[in-house]
């Protein structure tokens, strides 16, 4: 995708306020949200594996985010991950113990920046590919926001200006 710098720049600068937080200017995130993987870590097992009122749990948002994006970078990679892709299975996953959500929350932060790698990577800008790349990083904002409503230990700051 390098036939666009500043795309390429956009898109792995948000995904990076996303995953860590705001290093300088916010654009989707409020300054000084400490971003989507170091609020999981803030959370307990216990904590993920909740569902309120029925609703998925975190650990499993979590692990749907981790297979998407585990997909995302096979087809980075030139695969053909979505012919075998299996999404409703990527929900299955409810609870985690402590073991399971660390290496859970691990294992989304390598996809992230293996993600990240591969956005400048060369491949067709075409109509697929861009939504494809840039879906994912909608992709990546619905989820922490739903992680968010499921649990308020897991929210960013509120606004002050």
């Amino acid at each position: 995708m390098n036939q666009n710098p500043g795309l390429v720049e956009a898109l792995r600068g948000l995904l990076t306020e996303l995953a860590d937080g705001p290093p300088d200017a916010a654009y989707v995130l409020n300054q000084g949200d400490r971003g989507l993987l170091a609020s999981l870590r803030g959370l307990s097992s216990a904590q993920a594996s909740a569902r309120p009122q029925g609703r998925s749990s975190i650990a499993s948002h979590v692990y749907h985010l981790r297979y998407g994006l585990s997909l995302i970078n096979r087809w980075a990679r030139g695969e053909d991950p979505y012919g075998d892709a299996n999404w409703s299975e990527s929900w299955r996953h409810q609870q985690v113990n402590d073991t399971d959500w660390a290496e859970l929350v691990t294992g989304l932060g390598g996809e992230i920046r293996n993600w990240q790698e591969a956005v400048p990577l060369p491949r067709p800008l075409d109509g697929a590919s861009l939504r494809e790349t840039i879906g994912s990083v909608v992709h990546l904002a619905y989820h922490l926001g739903a992680i968010r409503q499921l649990d308020a230990a897991a929210a960013g700051p509120r606004e002050t200006h």
